[in-house]
């Protein structure tokens, strides 16, 4: 049996996972890695038993902004890759690499326990591809089993006789077939699914809280999110051009029946999906307010309307979650653990949580930046370099998340949201330093 004791337990296989795999190897760092499903990707693979994948999802960034920089998706991919695609992106990176070796798969993580304080040892127990609970001793834990496969299911007052489930639930547009739906939430998951569901429902309404900024996919022919500059403008100066070419390019959703949003733009991830106006405008969809309640097939809407379903998907979110580790211990602050960028535990330097970073176009490649600051801290402290005692100083001295000022809108998925040019500067900066402290 290998040796654990001097090695890091390494949860979850999909890209944040991967990317921690690939830098741990490159640094000589030992580790064990523990995959829930029987091969890497994550929720992007549509048969993990906790991917929350539906046939039609694609990716809201285009494939060169989101792509990994020393792994670039193949030529052929379209801008917008699918959830196929990605999954066999995922899977070449991990042959590529060679990281399959690392893992153990069809293991569930159960519990992860320290034996003393920093740098005394793990305790992790798993259950095995056959069903026996194991156990092990390892130098630290990294925690990279994603940030969207737990649903927030909403409280409703009154109760609905129809069928109601999660978008985590939903698959296919068939499951909609000849059904009066109602969509609640209108995130970029509720368009896209609002979206199919015109081609296969007897009708569909989409009830929104808040309104919310739309972003075409496509501006001037390009990708969108490939048409930022180099320099970086002032905030106020940025919201004024880019707010202009958002009217220019997608004009005024409230005309459709959208709420107009009660907060700037940029506190809030934008929506990504100009179809969803487009069949708005065409009376596809019906704009609803929120729900007040419900009463048997009936909703109840806010502004006193009513109209009654035979199913109601709740496209509401997920909530973080770590069910094998005491919350405490990850410094949880609100509906988020309180980390320095957003990975490094203020007291312990021997637990990380990977991957629990959002941001509108950080991509694959600043999340491998953040697994190498990771791998380059570890490598630090054991040379004993300036550099890394000073990067434990500061994270367990205090500190606010990286959202480079701006006042991001009180919801549980902005709760650990970031401003990307803040967060690679400073990612980027500590890897510079414990690089030139020669780790």
């Amino acid at each position: 049996m290998t040796e654990t004791a001097g090695r890091y337990a390494l949860i979850g296989a999909g890209p944040m996972g991967l990317a921690m795999a690939k830098v741990l190897a490159e640094h000589g760092i030992a580790f064990d890695g523990f995959e829930l499903h029987s091969d890497v990707g994550g929720l992007w693979d549509i048969d993990a038993p906790r991917s929350t994948m539906y046939e039609t999802a694609h990716l809201i960034s285009s494939a060169r902004m989101t792509e990994f920089a020393d792994f670039p998706m193949r030529k052929d991919i379209a801008e917008y890759p699918s959830h196929r695609d990605m999954r066999s992106y995922f899977r070449d990176f991990a042959q590529h690499f060679d990281l399959y070796r690392h893992y153990s798969f069809n293991c569930e993580v159960l519990n992860c326990t320290p034996l003393g304080g920093s740098g005394e040892g793990w305790r992790v127990t798993w259950r095995d591809e056959s069903g026996a609970t194991r156990n092990a001793t390892y130098a630290g834990v990294m925690i990279a089993n994603g940030t969207l496969s737990t649903p927030n299911i909403p409280a409703f007052k009154g109760e609905f006789t129809g069928e109601m489930i999660h978008s985590a639930a939903y698959r296919h547009a068939s499951q909609f077939s000849g059904k009066r739906v109602l969509i609640v939430g209108a995130g970029n998951s509720g368009c896209d699914i609002a979206v199919d569901a015109i081609h296969h429902a007897a009708s569909c309404d989409l009830s929104m809280r808040r309104g919310y900024y739309f972003v075409p996919k496509y501006v001037f022919g390009k990708p969108a999110d490939t048409l930022g500059g180099a320099i970086r403008l002032p905030m106020p100066i940025k919201r004024v051009i880019d707010g202009t070419i958002l009217k220019w390019f997608v004009g005024n959703p409230q005309k459709y029946g959208f709420p107009k949003p009660d907060y700037r733009l940029y506190e809030s991830h934008p929506i990504v999906n100009s179809l969803v106006l487009y069949h708005a405008g065409h009376g596809d969809i019906r704009v609803r307010p929120d729900i007040d309640r419900f009463d048997g097939n009936t909703a109840i809407f806010t502004d006193g309307t009513r109209a009654e379903y035979d199913m109601v998907l709740t496209a509401t979110g997920y909530r973080l979650d770590y069910p094998f580790i005491a919350p405490e211990l990850l410094n949880w602050q609100g509906d988020a653990p309180h980390l320095y960028l957003n990975c490094l535990v203020p007291d312990r330097d021997d637990l990380f949580v990977l991957g629990m970073v959002e941001a509108s176009g950080l991509g694959w490649q600043g999340r491998h930046e953040q697994a190498e600051m990771v791998a380059r801290y570890i490598t630090g402290l054991c040379a004993d370099t300036t550099a890394a005692h000073d990067l434990q100083k500061t994270k367990a001295a205090g500190f606010e998340r990286a959202t480079g000022g701006m006042s991001y809108i009180k919801l549980p998925r902005m709760a650990y949201y970031v401003d990307k040019t803040t967060y690679r500067n400073a990612v980027g900066g500590w890897i510079a330093r414990l690089k030139g402290a020669g780790t």
